[in-house]
């Protein structure tokens, strides 16, 4: 299916880019290639028992998607107005709305809560507010240890490096999607890291 007939079986409006309110600290809203959610929806990495935090959430399409195609709960952590109260419209229609949650506040401050145990990223701010968003979520994981996978569409070299040298992480491979688009563009994957 492509991304107009995923929103449509959805009930959602999110496709499209928006430059509104970004700058060199948040980067503007793209929505995460649904092909790209199929693949992690059908990895066995998310299941009905796991809760998502979705990092720079936009109009929610994340969270719709997995909520839907996996039975996970999910959280949308979005900083610009304008995307929040799109997310909050596309729930009112929703199929998975019940199973989803948003809330506006800058990531950098956000603290995780306890039941959070798989967080998503799509590169929704720079490499300053990732580390600051990381000391959240290490807080949470000190405060009730658990198993916490974190998911990196597309990550920057910048955020690889980052990744890469945290004592705490475990690198655990990567959702290959290159095939998925023309190119063979090496940044085309989800590399995913866990906490143990």
């Amino acid at each position: 299916m492509n991304e107009d007939s995923w929103d449509r079986l959805l009930k959602i409006r999110t496709s499209g880019r928006d430059d509104t309110g970004s700058d060199r600290y948040k980067y503007p809203y793209e929505p995460t290639p649904y092909s790209v959610l199929e693949r992690l929806g059908n990895s066995g990495e998310i299941g009905k028992k796991n809760t998502v935090l979705d990092y720079g959430c936009g109009k929610g399409r994340v969270d719709f998607f997995l909520s839907y195609q996996t039975g996970c709960n999910s959280i949308g952590i979005e900083y610009n107005e304008r995307f929040y109260q799109t997310a909050l419209r596309n729930q009112k229609k929703a199929v998975s709305s019940g199973k989803v949650c948003f809330v506006q506040q800058d990531a950098a401050a956000y603290q995780v809560p306890a039941q959070v145990d798989r967080c998503f990223f799509f590169n929704p701010f720079c490499l300053e507010i990732l580390k600051q968003a990381m000391a959240r979520i290490l807080e949470s994981w000190y405060e009730n240890q658990r198993e916490l996978r974190l998911y990196f569409y597309y990550p920057s070299q910048e955020y690889e490096v980052y990744l890469n040298g945290l004592d705490e992480l475990q690198y655990e491979g990567a959702v290959n999607c290159m095939d998925l688009f023309p190119g063979n563009n090496m940044r085309e994957k989800i590399l995913i890291f866990s906490l143990l």
